[in-house]
């Protein structure tokens, strides 16, 4: 079992990345952002990307198991979004608004729990959120959605390069 498998961990994860933009988002954007902050040097991969630094230094490593198969982690955290996004609405820390397109946003009291989140992690995720959503804030749905299918590739690995 991994941190992934437990609905709270999620949920937690989608409220810092609520919080981390300040405005609503609709899911696939939620979905794709919070999937990205898990996992930012898919997005940030050449060596010279300042964030890339940011990020490694803030102790990402696109070395670890979940850079092997992002495609079928992303299908699986997609999987997971809907019900996670009910829970949060259901427990009133996260607000639902349909004008055109359905949005999300953080409660007063989703954002207030958020604030209180203080582990590293917590931390680590927000730095990546922040990057995450500064990188593809201005992109269209059909730039995220082309953009993603590149960010899903699997990054090659330095520690698979040993053992060939």
């Amino acid at each position: 079992m991994t941190p992934d498998d437990i609905s709270v961990f999620r949920q937690t994860r989608l409220l810092l990345l609520l919080a981390s933009a300040a405005e609503p988002l609709d899911a696939e954007r939620l979905g794709v952002y919070d999937f990205l902050a898990a996992h930012p040097l898919l997005l940030a991969r050449s060596d010279d990307d300042a964030d890339r630094t940011t990020l490694r230094l803030a102790g990402f490593d696109d070395r670890a198991v979940a850079y092997a198969s992002p495609g079928q982690r992303f299908v699986t955290a997609q999987l997971h979004l809907s019900h996670d996004l009910a829970a949060l609405v259901g427990r009133g820390l996260v607000e639902v608004t349909a004008t055109g397109r359905v949005t999300y946003r953080l409660t007063q009291e989703g954002a207030s729990m958020a604030d209180r989140f203080t582990a590293m992690y917590a931390q680590v995720y927000r730095t990546a959120a922040r990057i995450v959503i500064r990188r593809l804030r201005r992109l269209s749905t059909r730039r995220l959605r082309e953009g993603l299918r590149l960010w899903l590739l699997p990054v090659p690995s330095s520690a698979l390069k040993d053992l060939t």
